[in-house]
């Protein structure tokens, strides 16, 4: 059984020091500019950590299944004859690249510099995730608001770097 996972925007705690939420932190305190993309008119659905972890752990004590339904001349991407899932875990709530600076700037106490550039070749405009299949699968969609999840970034963030 195989069961692949599709995370979208994570954010949190001990995150990819090269993602958008821990390079404008690191700015913001500090004081230094940071690009904005797109002049911020970006949409991202901006997921919490420890919904992510949750929906693996919950993912991990459920193993993929045949699907009995399948069927090969019309088939459903995310199952198959052999025993094997897809599914999004993402907050299913895009925000605005520019709220998203806001409630950081409002957690760590100090406004943005925003350098705004236009967007990135290559880059998409807006993500979302579609969580259905997963909810239907393990019972669970992440649910973290973007409130509280930054508060919670924010706080780590400053206490990890003694800011």
């Amino acid at each position: 059984p195989c069961t692949g996972l599709r995370f979208f925007t994570v954010y949190g705690p001990w995150g990819r020091p090269d993602m958008a939420p821990m390079l404008f932190a690191r700015s913001i305190v500090n004081g230094l500019p940071i690009n904005v993309f797109n002049y911020g008119k970006m949409r991202r659905d901006f997921t919490y950590i420890d919904d992510i972890v949750e929906g693996v752990i919950r993912c991990c004590s459920k193993p993929a299944t045949v699907d009995e339904k399948f069927d090969g001349l019309n088939p459903n991407q995310s199952t198959s004859f052999a025993p094997y899932r897809i599914f999004n875990i993402g907050n299913s709530h895009p925000i605005e690249l520019l709220r998203f600076i806001e409630i950081l700037e409002d957690e760590l106490g100090a406004k943005a510099i925003k350098n705004f550039q236009p967007i990135q070749p290559g880059d998409v405009h807006a993500t979302a995730a579609n969580t259905d299949l997963l909810k239907n699968w393990i019972n669970f969609q992440p649910s973290t608001s973007i409130e509280t999840g930054v508060n919670k970034f924010a706080k780590w963030y400053l206490e990890f770097y003694k800011k």
